[in-house]
């Protein structure tokens, strides 16, 4: 059934949504959109969503005409040692939810269209990519950058949705667009939690029950934290000791990481003045989750 949405003063034609795979079919249907002055939103995913996703792709359909929502498991985001071939996937599960939403395009390219044979160029954002999750997991942002870099040149969107449980990504990706000179707004959105605090995740799957009850010590070890710092403790040293005893409480929940870092740099700081990211990862058996908490004034 058509219908029409109505953004600014123009009403615009809903139709049902179109799942592309072709790059030159994705870049025309974007040039078209884009010849009429409509405002393309871009949320990048790797599919099997949740609500998280689902957030953002209303976020992006409040700001923009269009939302393009991409779903492409990204092979050079993940180490030789990772979960690229196992992680989770459900495309027709995903598509009935994308429809929901009125979404006009899944764009859901193959892995040769997106990295086509002997292909040697790649994107890499030096400083930001290394501490944290870069760490431990080495290429990981290039991969991203790279990526994302390329939807960005594909879909021509005005706008990009992530969310902010991905804060070291969110940060390359606006590093990326700013050295760049792309022009691209790249909104962040609010981490999405279920109803015990534990944030939404892909990966969230992997987890068995018992260890379902023990992830929240994330959220919860980030919560305490925030308590500690509005009520005074500014010292870094306080606070990831505090985090830290906090998750070792949970059996299951092996730490890879607690820091303490500025905001926008990600460099360690020892202290909180203005602001701080406070932010983790811990493996649970097969799931490695992630979660953060910026602690501010």
């Amino acid at each position: 059934m058509l219908g029409f949405r109505h953004y600014s003063n123009t009403p615009v034609l809903f139709l049902p949504m179109q799942i592309v795979e072709q790059i030159v079919e994705m870049h025309d249907w974007s040039e078209a959109e884009r010849r009429q002055s409509r405002r393309i939103a871009l949320i990048p995913t790797m599919g099997f969503l949740h609500e998280g996703h689902l957030c953002l792709v209303r976020d992006g359909k409040a700001r923009c005409d269009r939302v393009v929502v991409s779903i492409f498991v990204n092979p050079r985001q993940f180490g030789p040692k990772e979960d690229f071939t196992t992680y989770p996937r459900d495309l027709a599960r995903d598509v009935r939810l994308l429809e929901k939403e009125g979404v006009d395009i899944l764009f859901h390219p193959s892995v040769e269209a997106i990295y086509p044979a002997r292909a040697q160029t790649h994107i890499e954002v030096e400083n930001l990519s290394l501490p944290l999750c870069g760490a431990a997991r080495p290429g990981h942002f290039r991969g991203v950058a790279t990526v994302v870099a390329k939807l960005f040149n594909i879909v021509r969107p005005h706008m990009a949705v992530f969310g902010e449980k991905d804060y070291q990504q969110l940060q390359v990706i606006r590093r990326m667009v700013r050295d760049l000179n792309m022009e691209v707004e790249i909104a962040g959105h609010p981490i999405v939690r279920e109803a015990d605090g534990l944030a939404l995740s892909s990966r969230n799957a992997y987890l068995t029950p018992q260890e379902r009850g023990a992830a929240v010590c994330l959220s919860r070890s980030l919560c305490k934290a925030d308590r500690w710092f509005r009520r005074g403790e500014t010292s870094g040293r306080a606070l990831l000791c505090l985090v830290r005893s906090e998750l070792e409480k949970e059996p299951l929940a092996k730490i890879e990481y607690v820091k303490l870092c500025h905001v926008e740099t990600l460099e360690d700081i020892e202290k909180v003045d203005d602001a701080a990211l406070l932010a983790l990862a811990v493996q649970f058996s097969k799931a490695r989750l992630i979660d953060n908490r910026v602690l501010r004034r």
